[in-house]
């Protein structure tokens, strides 16, 4: 069934949590945190930073985005050789998931971070922008527990149906079409639907089915995925051209060391360079597609071996174990991993922190955590797997248009799992001013891609990302 229609007072919680989450209890101190005022953690992260101008950083908490309204970024918990800890990016997603891991904040609004992020950004966006009349749709090729969830709470919020349709990336008979830059989608009823707004929750190559230009609002728009949400080669461009702008406030997004524009060929010479580690990514795909680890010969080897759609890699330092890490320009950064288990064993643990901008400013959403499937050796033995004890993400390709998740390795903002994760209070402000500031870069560079007359510039993105095969998927108009 493609398409479905939803109408108010259709939300049941037990629909759109992972089980382990459903009754759940929020940690006291993720409570604490998602209560604080901007001007609290402002005072206290400009306290940690005195270099930082307190007036500089509620501007950019303060920043109102043209595209990227709603961001959820990927951060590793590290520390240096000389014990500096840290928060560092290592993606933001243009459409992330979070809300059916989330405990709730509040136990009387059963609805938790879906109807929060349509009360607080999605309806505002409605009245603020012009666009054609219309109904509201949701369109999805993953994740349907969250993108089915935001449905009905959009239904909820709006006080009218909302149609929900799938959009594969292979469909070939699909229920969504443009026409004159206006979303129509195919209801229940078998009519086409003209569409004022949509909220997008496709994740495999979006652009290859929305246009860039679109005079239904979209939510995020295509462009927030080319520039960086989707993007990861674009996103750490963004990342350092605002990094440039920052550094005068003393400011910075922190990343692994990034070698763009890496054709095939030029992969084992930058790996080396590294020092025999490093992280190969795709830079168009997620879901952990498309991203591979190496830490000796023949992860290379087997690296080498694969055919690839696209024409164009980054490589990023590695962040592994204090004797095992990549040796970059910034020295070595290694994870500091999960608090050890009863059995000694720590594991690799990233954290996904959602925000959306509201009227007071890029509000923090939901936060979950994900730890990788083996504990972190000390040592790497030949034959050592190492994205076992890397990777974190918990997305499985089930077939073309199926995911499934590995909620094994979900660590929940509650009672029990925000313990193992071994961060407190400044370690959550600093994820999110982070996750805030890759948020305003890849917003800007968003901007950077529109002229004056409001048109793509396409051969300005030729330029940052010269791959053919990522160009000819584009839809223009």
């Amino acid at each position: 069934m493609k398409s479905q229609l939803f109408q108010p007072g259709q939300f049941e919680p037990e629909d759109h949590w992972y089980a382990k989450a459903l009754n759940a209890t929020i940690h006291p101190m993720i409570s604490f945190f998602l209560n604080l005022s901007q001007e609290r953690i402002i005072k206290r992260y400009c306290h940690l930073h005195p270099m930082v101008s307190p007036d500089t950083l509620r501007n950019l908490l303060k920043y109102k985005p043209r595209h990227f309204v709603w961001a959820g970024a990927d951060l590793m918990h590290v520390t240096s050789e000389k014990g500096k800890r840290q928060m560092v990016v290592i993606e933001n997603n243009s459409c992330p998931s979070g809300q059916k891991s989330m405990p709730l904040l509040d136990d009387n609004q059963e609805q938790g971070g879906y109807r929060l992020l349509m009360e607080r950004t999605f309806k505002p966006l409605t009245k603020s922008r012009r666009g054609p009349s219309g109904e509201l749709a949701v369109v999805y090729d993953k994740n349907p527990m969250e993108a089915i969830g935001y449905a009905k709470a959009m239904a909820d919020v709006f006080q009218e149906p909302v149609h929900t349709v799938t959009y594969y990336n292979t469909d070939e008979d699909p229920a969504v079409r443009f026409k004159d830059g206006v979303m129509y989608v195919l209801g229940t009823d078998g009519e086409w639907h003209k569409i004022r707004m949509a909220f997008r929750y496709l994740t495999q190559s979006p652009w290859n089915r929305l246009p860039v230009m679109s005079k239904t609002q979209i939510f995020n728009p295509i462009v927030a995925c080319l520039a960086g949400g989707r993007n990861k080669m674009l996103a750490s461009k963004a990342y350092d051209l605002f990094n440039a702008e920052l550094e005068q406030a003393g400011l910075e997004i922190l990343t692994p060391e990034t070698i763009w524009d890496v054709s095939l060929d030029e992969v084992p010479i930058w790996v080396a360079k590294l020092g025999g580690q490093a992280v190969v990514k795709n830079p168009y795909s997620n879901a952990g597609q498309g991203v591979y680890t190496i830490v000796n010969e023949q992860e290379l080897a087997d690296f080498m071996k694969q055919d690839f759609k696209y024409s164009r890699f980054i490589v990023q330092s590695l962040i592994g174990n204090y004797n095992w890490s990549s040796t970059s320009s910034k020295g070595k950064l290694y994870h500091i991993g999960t608090v050890p288990s009863s059995k000694g064993n720590a594991y690799v643990a990233d954290i996904r922190m959602m925000v959306s901008y509201t009227a007071e400013g890029i509000r923090p959403l939901s936060i979950y955590a994900r730890r990788a499937a083996e504990p972190l050796a000390d040592h790497i033995e030949g034959g050592t797997d190492s994205w076992s004890m890397l990777g974190t993400n918990l997305s499985i390709k089930e077939g073309s248009n199926s995911w499934g998740s590995d909620t094994n390795r979900l660590l929940l903002m509650d009672r029990r799992d925000f313990n193992k994760l071994g961060i407190g209070l400044d370690d959550l402000v600093d994820a999110y001013i982070q996750t805030v500031l890759s948020m305003i870069a890849i917003d800007k560079m968003s901007i950077q891609l529109f002229n004056s007359k409001n048109k793509f510039r396409t051969r300005l993105f030729k330029s940052l990302d010269d791959d053919q095969a990522l160009l000819d998927e584009i839809m223009l108009s």
